[in-house]
């Protein structure tokens, strides 16, 4: 997220940090830097336990400090195999198939609205499989060097097989998603917005701004009109 810099005219680039407990609120951070030490400032020092997120590099590195689980997206993984579609219809298209397959058995999850150990059970049975034909597949290919490494079907291999133990742990844990939309889909609207308003008034407005979408964020999770929420807010707040 850009912000305009006093005194020259130019723009800056800062970060949106989003953090959100599944069915919770989604709580925004703004710093002007992307490095891991972000991490320290966001997530509570006393956290332990699982923190779901995609192949960005900071995370592995705060999680090793840290009594932390990494939790993959299939969502990011299926992204690589999908734009790999045109160069490797065949393989790729395979791949995409079976996550399909994975993302079927959780709307029948969400659809009988299924608690954590059942979850956990069905996709002992259901999902586990398909994940480990993946996972044959896609070795079976990188070793017999099927695919340049820096193609667009390589590049696709490498970032799954990097992220294989992250993308497993949903699968014995019914309280993990199968991948992190949940943020992502909170994240949306500053992409979109941006399109139009195109940068923060400055490096103080990134923390305003991550304020306001906080609050906008989380009145939308739970169903609160925001311009009803921020009307009767602000006017008994004096």
């Amino acid at each position: 997220m850009k912000y305009l810099e006093p005194g020259n005219g130019k723009t800056k680039q800062g970060y949106l940090w989003v953090v959100s407990k599944p069915g919770k609120e989604a709580c925004f951070h703004w710093y002007p830097s992307r490095a891991a030490a972000c991490l320290e400032k966001i997530i509570p020092v006393d956290f332990s336990g699982i923190m779901q997120c995609d192949g960005y590099a900071a995370y592995p590195a705060f999680a090793r400090e840290r009594d932390i689980t990494l939790a993959g997206c299939w969502a990011h993984a299926r992204r690589g195999f999908h734009e790999a579609l045109e160069y490797a219809p065949q393989q790729a298209g395979w791949i995409v198939r079976q996550i399909q397959h994975l993302y079927w058995i959780e709307k029948h999850l969400r659809q009988i609205k299924a608690g954590p150990c059942l979850r956990e059970a069905v996709r002992a049975s259901q999902s586990r499989p398909v994940v480990e034909r993946i996972h044959k597949a896609i070795l079976r290919w990188k070793s017999k060097h099927r695919f340049l490494p820096q193609s667009v079907m390589g590049k696709a291999i490498e970032y799954a097989l990097g992220q294989w133990r992250a993308l497993s742990v949903y699968l014995a844990d019914g309280r993990v998603e199968i991948d992190n939309n949940l943020v992502e889909n909170a994240i949306r609207p500053t992409a979109l917005g941006k399109k139009n308003w195109l940068f923060f008034g400055g490096e103080t407005m990134g923390e305003r701004g991550a304020i306001i979408y906080t609050i906008i964020e989380s009145c939308r999770r739970h169903g609160v009109d925001p311009f009803l929420y921020l009307r009767d807010v602000l006017t008994r707040l004096p």
